[in-house]
């Protein structure tokens, strides 16, 4: 309804192409994770093998019977691709109804690009930042100057920053909150925030955390992390939505470590 507002879980996921840290090829361990996050919308990174025609990593068949969750709808980079430069965003399948994605193009050295999904009230670019300071910079900056063309004032950038600074790097998005739920990277033993969000002062964070537990360590070499978000609730959202969050979860519980 017009002037209410709701809850919605965001997430963000590098999957190393479901490989784990060294072991063999198992996408079930990454879809169980993901299922485990109970969030709305997920930015998932390397979900395709890199070379070649970069065939999906992540099997598209299998995700909605096993996270509830399902695609959003934009052409990747081959035919058998389910992402775009390796990624792809999974939301709820109310929210794909009035989901409208776009891909933006990125500078810098390695092929890169920015996902922007716009929803009612909300949104969310999910990136994955070069491995180069310098790329990331530009790239960056880059978003930020779209910004009024690919969202309004409720924007929320998410996804694998590969940096492990504060502020070194992230200097674009000063006009952002840079949200930091904690270490993600490697899995097995946490040190380095490469996983972040960067929202718009007028989106109110309600908590967030690193989903840190035995199958999370095993299934990726990036730990997910998730934010819960207010946001406004239109007319235009599906009649009868309800985020997937259960709101009576507790930060830290079940493997989920909250914020600093």
């Amino acid at each position: 309804m017009p002037g209410s507002s709701s809850q919605l879980r965001l997430a963000s996921y590098n999957l190393h192409k479901c490989r784990g840290m060294t072991g063999p090829h198992a996408p079930e361990r990454n879809l169980r994770v993901i299922a485990e996050l109970g969030a709305d919308v997920v930015a998932l990174q390397e979900v395709d093998f890199r070379f070649g025609a970069r065939p999906e990593a992540l099997p598209r068949a299998l995700i909605e019977d096993t996270t509830g969750m399902v695609p959003a709808p934009f052409l990747g980079t081959g035919e058998n691709s389910l992402g775009w430069h390796g990624q792809t965003i999974l939301l709820r399948p109310e929210l794909r109804r009035c989901a409208q994605i776009r891909r933006l193009p990125l500078p810098g050295i390695e092929p890169r690009g920015a996902l922007v999904l716009r929803l009612p009230g909300l949104t969310v670019v999910a990136v994955h930042l070069g491995l180069m300071r310098s790329s990331r910079r530009a790239q960056l900056s880059r978003i930020i100057a779209q910004a009024r063309r690919i969202g309004h004032d409720r924007m929320v950038l998410t996804g694998d920053f590969n940096e492990w600074h504060d502020s070194r790097g992230l200097e674009a998005l000063e006009a952002l909150r840079v949200v930091t739920p904690g270490p993600s990277w490697p899995a097995p033993f946490p040190r380095l925030r490469y996983d972040r969000f960067a929202v718009s002062h007028s989106i109110e964070v309600l908590g967030c955390g690193v989903l840190n537990n035995d199958m999370a360590r095993q299934a990726s070499d990036h730990l997910p992390v998730w934010a819960d978000l207010a946001v406004d609730a239109h007319e235009d959202v599906p009649r009868g939505y309800q985020p997937a969050r259960i709101t009576s979860r507790i930060p830290g519980a079940d493997g989920v470590a909250g914020a600093d």
